[in-house]
């Protein structure tokens, strides 16, 4: 206890840092989380992402796109295929191999042990997809489990309703909104900031797996038990 008077203080804590993530492929029991190749993910991407496949508003809160053509999303991927921060994926579901989606760790921090995922989109065999989920699952447990990060992040622009919602089901923490934070394709940006905090994640860990386990569907493939609640549960 500190004396009247004296400041108070953050705990003392035990810390080394954290190690940076790196070009690894990351496997899970319905997705494949791998580096980013552009030129031999551009055109499955391109197709998962634009019409007549997907949702042109798929772009709508993303910082880049939509694309003329596979071409020109592929020379977009050239210019962060080798980047360091953010550091991108590409998301190939085991079902089918093909690249289906995009994810990237960013703002890494290995000193403080902070590190974000964002620019994540998935494709159009890869939405409302147990797939999907586990992509999210496997990046915080590498974050978490194998590189010893302290805070996972996840922000969007705080009008992205299906983003929130995400966070939210994945067991991110809502700790408020920065305004007028950025300006993306020349429109404001306030940001909605999530996270998970490595005490937090044991419990979103155990709703992750309690989740994904195979009798947690049904023969139709259809969840019996939703993820939010599983985790909402292991939280107690």
């Amino acid at each position: 206890m500190p004396m009247s008077g004296d400041p108070l203080v953050g705990a003392t804590v035990e810390w080394r840092g954290a190690r940076r993530p790196g070009r690894s492929v990351l496997e899970g029991a319905h997705v494949r989380v791998r580096p980013l190749n552009a030129a031999g993910d551009a055109a499955s991407l391109f197709a998962q992402s634009h019409p007549p496949l997907a949702d042109p508003n798929l772009w709508t809160y993303l910082p880049t796109g939509p694309y003329a053509d596979a071409d020109e999303m592929q020379r977009a991927l050239e210019q962060v295929e080798r980047s360091e921060d953010p550091l991108f994926f590409t998301l190939v579901p085991l079902a089918d191999e093909r690249p289906a989606g995009v994810a990237s760790y960013l703002r890494i921090t290995p000193e403080h042990g902070v590190i974000e995922i964002g620019h994540i989109w998935f494709g159009a065999s890869l939405r409302r997809s147990t797939a999907a989920s586990e992509v999210i699952y496997v990046l915080a447990a590498h974050a978490f489990d194998e590189l010893g990060y302290r805070r996972l992040e996840w922000k969007c622009d705080a009008l992205n309703q299906a983003s929130r919602h995400a966070a939210d089901r994945f067991g991110f923490r809502f700790e408020g909104v920065f305004r007028r934070h950025m300006v993306v394709k020349g429109r404001n940006r306030d940001t909605a900031w999530y996270a998970i905090t490595d005490e937090e994640w044991p419990a979103v860990r155990h709703g992750f797996r309690a989740w994904l386990r195979a009798a947690n569907f049904d023969a139709q493939g259809v969840q019996r038990r939703a993820l939010g609640d599983l985790i909402a549960r292991a939280r107690g």
